[in-house]
């Protein structure tokens, strides 16, 4: 792992998914959230300070040791505890149907296999409980859609593995969950980086 992708662009994407602007779409995806969580691509922990109080635990998923890092002191914050859980979203070491809900915010964008990080998430999550995600992803234009594959490769080698043009929708359908909430629109800024998707998923 290079110098750029271990310490720089943990730095850089965490900058980036910081503006107030997307504290409303965090917040959105927490709401009624309770008891026992698992969040993968915890990051910097910048959902932390938006979750319910009836959250009772809450078990994180973080590859970037910056990014543990800079999370520390939200998770000092925190009401409930936090448990570092692994590295890799795609292969949990967690029992089956061990959590009620779990997080995703911005992160199935950069996940190596999408599908299989979904899935495993089907696996932890006991029946009856739900997924949460925010993520942003593939434009319904297809003028965007057309500059966001042209300017995928180059996204990926910035944003240390960020796609563009993966269809979030699709990837918690094809994996067995059930939707039953989608909320999709176009957030201020550039038009390829900001077709954002929140859902919810039994």
């Amino acid at each position: 792992m290079g110098f750029y992708r271990r310490h720089v662009a943990p730095r850089v994407i965490d900058t980036v998914c910081s503006p107030a602007a997307l504290s409303a779409w965090r917040g959105r995806c927490v709401e009624e959230v309770h008891g026992r969580v698992i969040e993968i691509g915890f990051g910097a922990g910048r959902n932390l300070p938006l979750y319910p109080d009836g959250v009772t635990e809450l078990t994180a998923i973080e590859p970037s040791s910056v990014m543990r890092q800079r999370a520390q002191n939200r998770i000092d914050a925190a009401s409930f505890p936090v448990l570092w859980g692994g590295l890799d979203g795609q292969q949990l070491d967690v029992p089956d149907d061990a959590f009620d809900y779990a997080v995703v915010t911005f992160s199935l964008c950069t996940i190596p296999d999408p599908d299989l990080a979904a899935r495993e998430l089907r696996r932890v999550v006991r029946d009856g409980g739900e997924l949460r995600l925010v993520e942003h992803g593939r434009a319904p234009d297809e003028n965007v859609a057309r500059w966001q594959h042209r300017l995928d490769p180059i996204e990926r080698r910035l944003a240390d593995g960020c796609h563009l043009t993966r269809d979030p929708v699709a990837i918690v359908t094809n994996a067995g969950w059930n939707i039953t909430n989608t909320f999709q629109r176009y957030t201020p800024g550039p038009k390829p980086w900001t077709y954002f998707t929140s859902l919810r998923a039994r």
